[in-house]
């Protein structure tokens, strides 16, 4: 279980997590967005800031009705699909969105990534699937997201790039990175006549080792 962090703690990993994008290669320029659960309502990235100049002060507090407080910046055109995963997921906590690049090819090439590797597991199941296209910022998005993701982890958005929850935002950065590795390695399978891939029963002995892998 995630340690709650208080909203100001919140808001400070938030506009680290997003400069943590920038420089580990997983995002470039405004693109990409971060939530997080904050009560009943939630933080989120704000529209249109470079990662660089992101502020904890800036971060958007969206109400469960989409309200905002007066004078607070715009949202991330995305806040519709971070608000229908923190709703839908109460096992999770907080929400990365990137455009890292090798996640994006596949995603443009309506690939999902499969048993390429044993990794592919952080994803919360054994294969990484791939949303259906739909504009950015639109309600159909959100729910072609929402519902690829109904109990994972991570899943590509066709045409548009990688999307990850998780019960912390240090945990779904962490699979975001991990999700861009497994799409570089399966792209680079493709260059020389494809992966061998492991078998589905291999994938899900994995799975219930994950569930007791590492420090909890």
């Amino acid at each position: 279980m995630a340690a709650i962090m208080d909203e100001g703690a919140l808001r400070l990993r938030m506009a680290q997590v997003m400069k943590a994008m920038d420089d580990r290669g997983l995002n470039r320029g405004t693109s990409g967005n971060v939530s997080a659960r904050c009560g009943a309502a939630m933080l989120v990235t704000p529209s249109g800031v470079p990662a660089a100049l992101l502020t904890p002060e800036q971060m958007v507090l969206v109400q469960a009705d989409g309200s905002t407080a007066p004078g607070a910046l715009k949202p991330s055109s995305e806040w519709r699909m971070h608000q229908g995963l923190l709703e839908r997921r109460p096992d999770i906590n907080a929400v990365v969105h990137c455009h890292s690049r090798h996640a994006t090819i596949l995603a443009c090439a309506n690939r999902p990534i499969p048993a390429v590797h044993y990794m592919v597991a952080v994803s919360g199941g054994t294969s990484v699937p791939v949303a259906p296209y739909a504009t950015f910022g639109s309600p159909e998005l959100a729910q072609g997201v929402v519902e690829a993701l109904d109990g994972r982890y991570a899943a590509l958005m066709a045409n548009h790039g990688q999307i990850v929850v998780a019960p912390s935002l240090d945990f779904a950065l962490a699979i975001a990175e991990e999700i861009e590795e497994q799409a570089a390695v399966y792209w680079g399978t493709l260059a020389i006549g494809g992966p061998t891939l492991l078998a589905a029963d291999e994938m899900n002995t994995i799975l219930q080792r994950f569930k007791s892998y590492g420090q909890r």
